[in-house]
């Protein structure tokens, strides 16, 4: 059996990736399967933090533009994010994973409050953390949330699963010539403008030294290949 080349890691869902087909939504099946795979990183003893988002239910910019004061429409994404937290801490649960919901906004009756130390311990008790509420804050993205919660809790990579194989030179589905790349540096996809995270999130990791791995989520296997560090999606580092 391959070995992790990472000790701690901070997996980002997208909302959307949890819906599977349905575009929106759960999907337990997806949930289930993405949750076994997380239940094998933990049993070859590697520590993950999980920060979902809430495209699936509800997308502040997007849903609310022009119809509804960002802030508000940005603390319904939030919201979004919980629901999707709780539903996958509960699937990890029936399958034995020991695991824990922290959100940035206080919600005692659902979950803890997000405190660093209280996070790492679980992590080193071999148990799941799954992030909620995003930063806590109107105008930033959970990808933001993510890089944020893995420079906090000193995550050795950021693996980035979304509905995309890897990173490419323009929109795959727009332009057929668009070049996947295997590795591309934080300035590149800033000067290029390329969709990996929003310009904040990018910058936050080029920051922080941390490198992000971007691949498609619908194998969930890929996750382990990731923390085995095979070559899978696309890496973007220094």
């Amino acid at each position: 059996m391959a070995k992790p080349v990472y000790k701690r890691v901070l997996l980002k869902i997208s909302g959307e990736a949890l819906a599977g087909d349905k575009h929106t939504g759960l999907d337990f099946e997806v949930i289930g399967r993405v949750c076994d795979v997380i239940g094998q990183c933990i049993a070859m003893g590697v520590q993950v933090g999980v920060v979902v988002g809430g495209g699936n239910f509800w997308r502040g910019v997007k849903d609310g533009g022009g119809k509804m004061e960002r802030t508000r429409a940005d603390h319904m994404g939030m919201l979004a994010t919980v629901l999707n937290c709780l539903a996958v801490a509960d699937v990890m649960e029936q399958r034995g994973v020991e695991v824990r919901v922290q959100t940035a906004v206080e919600m005692r009756s659902f979950a803890e409050p997000y405190i660093r130390s209280k996070a790492i311990r679980h992590l080193e008790k071999g148990r799941v953390v799954i992030f909620g509420c995003g930063t806590g804050n109107p105008y930033f993205s959970t990808d933001t949330a993510a890089v944020l919660r893995a420079a906090e809790i000193g995550a050795d990579v950021i693996l980035l699963a979304k509905n995309v194989d890897g990173v490419y030179s323009a929109d795959p589905a727009k332009d057929p010539s668009a070049v996947k790349y295997d590795s591309i540096t934080y300035d590149d996809v800033l000067a290029q403008h390329l969709t990996v995270m929003d310009s904040t999130a990018t910058s936050l990791s080029m920051d922080n030294h941390i490198p992000v791995l971007l691949f498609a989520l619908k194998d969930p296997e890929n996750i382990i290949r990731a923390v085995c560090g095979e070559k899978i999606g696309t890496i973007v580092k220094e």
